[in-house]
């Protein structure tokens, strides 16, 4: 059986180490990004089994990024979590309408992290009908 692949898409190098070793230590091909364009490029070009995005990056922002993969029709299947320190009940709304799959806020617990992207990628929709996750 072969290992998830999960793309990390943050400008913070020390999020992204940390999940990269968090994720690696669970059997996940972990590949980073560190601003939206080359996420999304990482996205054409390795087709993850999730991306984990944050929202605010240089280059081009989560949104437009969770924007792009969900109105392609070879990406738009690709569940996108949103790891986000932003709190606000209109940033979880906007990642529901952008068609993210999860929005998880910083800090959370790590094992309640990786449950989650457990099930993101067995298919199960935590909210029952997000299709994007986004770290921030």
């Amino acid at each position: 059986m072969k290992e998830p692949k999960i793309l990390v898409v943050d400008d913070d190098a020390d999020i992204v180490e940390v999940l990269k070793l968090l994720l690696e230590a669970k059997g996940y091909q972990v590949t980073e990004a560190f601003n939206g364009k080359q996420g999304l490029d990482k996205v054409h070009e390795q087709r993850p089994d999730l991306v984990l995005l944050d929202i605010m990056m240089p280059v081009m922002d989560g949104w437009e990024v969770c924007r792009k993969l969900k109105a392609c029709k070879k990406t738009a299947d690709i569940p996108v979590a949103i790891l986000t320190a932003r709190t606000e009940e209109e940033d979880k709304e906007r990642a529901q309408k952008e068609g993210a799959a999860d929005y998880i806020t910083k800090p959370f617990k790590m094992e309640d992290f990786i449950r989650r992207v457990e099930k993101l990628l067995k298919g199960s929709d935590l909210s029952g009908n997000w299709h994007c996750v986004i770290l921030s």
